[in-house]
């Protein structure tokens, strides 16, 4: 038989108070359910109204039982997880931007070869990307040549028309 867990009245509206400061919506949907939980809901009828499943909602009243209110506000995945804080990030790009005021063209393979030392281990190609753009750089590729110019011979013989002409 499964274990059935109650919560009081009373910690139905300390939760209530909590959820008023909270911004999260994903940890005030928990505290919601914890709290419907203490209001005599059952499990079927707080997934039906959070859009959730039983089970999910069975756990997080546990686990409210079990560890407390910390356990539910707590954000077990912490967003970007990025190797690198955004200062470390900047000090690493000081020197390649210095190279770029300088007009030296900068390879994003430089880049990505210097992150990964400082890292210790290999990434992804479009993690130096998602850096960059962090950072407010954008990709700019010197042209070879420009796409409206003239051929040679048509700028040759332009030349020989500007010399052989007198006034």
């Amino acid at each position: 038989m499964p274990k059935t867990y109650t919560i009081s009245q009373a910690q139905a509206k300390e939760i209530n108070t909590v959820r008023k400061g909270i911004n999260n919506k994903k940890i005030d949907k928990r505290l919601y359910a914890v709290q419907l939980r203490g209001e005599g809901f059952g499990n079927s009828e707080i997934a039906v109204k959070l859009d959730t499943s039983p089970k999910v909602v069975s756990r997080w009243v546990s686990s409210y039982l079990n560890k407390g209110i910390e356990s539910l506000i707590k954000n077990k995945y912490l967003g970007n997880r990025r190797n690198m804080s955004l200062a470390e990030e900047e000090a690493l790009l000081a020197e390649f931007k210095e190279l770029a005021e300088r007009g030296q063209i900068i390879e994003i393979g430089r880049i990505k070869a210097a992150y990964e030392a400082k890292v210790g281990h290999t990434i992804g190609g479009s993690q130096i990307y998602y850096v960059l753009r962090r950072h407010g750089w954008r990709k700019v590729i010197p042209r070879s040549k420009h796409p409206g110019k003239a051929s040679d011979e048509e700028i040759d013989s332009s030349k020989k028309l500007k010399l052989g002409s007198t006034i």
